[in-house]
């Protein structure tokens, strides 16, 4: 499964690379606005700050609502780097968009995934990846882990090559559960897979190791 990191901070970015687990990014606007990037020409150098830091895709989303409009935004978008992935809402001049940049060779992501059917029309138009959200389902009492499984399940009677990216991951167990299903890709904040590291008998254990060694140097 391949680890993305949700997020618009430079400095998140390069600690997950050097952890050395990081296979891409995902931004949206509103990570942007929280790191205090505005403006067309800021955002796109943002982006292409982002992608001198990790290896490959970085998700870059337009704001335009219409197919003309997400296509002159998506090509720009793709203009800057090879690593780029134009991030495409579920909507029907989306599915268009993922149709078109398909056919261009342009890497997408079609986000704002919340049912099984929307996915089936992002993978049938040629999405690269769709971002079904897990923590948003869960906030109205649906169960987002279900839908991932029955995506999962859907692309495999088909064999699609769209991968399932499961977004709004907002725990290690979310991340866990991900996995057993099958999501092909996580997205989600630093201190979700940081989080992943934690267990009190590795504490613990690890302290036994470091005293019993202290003991046998005679510290």
């Amino acid at each position: 499964m391949k680890f993305f990191i949700d997020t618009a901070n430079l400095d998140e970015i390069r600690e997950a690379y050097d952890l050395g687990v990081l296979d891409g990014v995902t931004t949206n606007p509103s990570l942007m606005a929280k790191e205090g990037i505005s403006g067309d020409a800021n955002v796109l150098a943002h982006y292409k700050a982002i992608c001198n830091i990790v290896d490959d895709k970085v998700s870059a989303e337009v704001i335009a609502t219409d197919f003309a409009g997400m296509v002159k935004e998506g090509t720009a978008l793709a203009k800057i780097d090879d690593k780029i992935v134009v991030k495409i809402p579920m909507i029907k001049d989306g599915v268009k968009a993922l149709k078109y940049f398909h056919s261009e060779g342009i890497r997408t992501n079609c986000t704002l995934i919340f049912s099984a059917g929307q996915a089936l029309l992002a993978a049938k138009a040629g999405a690269s990846y769709v971002s079904p959200f897990i923590g948003r389902l869960d906030d109205i009492s649906y169960d987002g882990m279900e839908l991932i499984a029955q995506i999962v399940h859907i692309y495999q009677n088909y064999d699609f090559e769209t991968e399932v990216l499961a977004a709004s991951v907002r725990h290690s167990m979310h991340l866990l559960k991900c996995a057993e299903v099958g999501a092909d890709v996580v997205t989600c904040p630093l201190k979700v897979i940081t989080g992943l590291l934690k267990h009190p008998l590795t504490d613990s254990g690890l302290a036994t190791f470091l005293a019993d060694h202290a003991k046998a140097a005679g510290k």
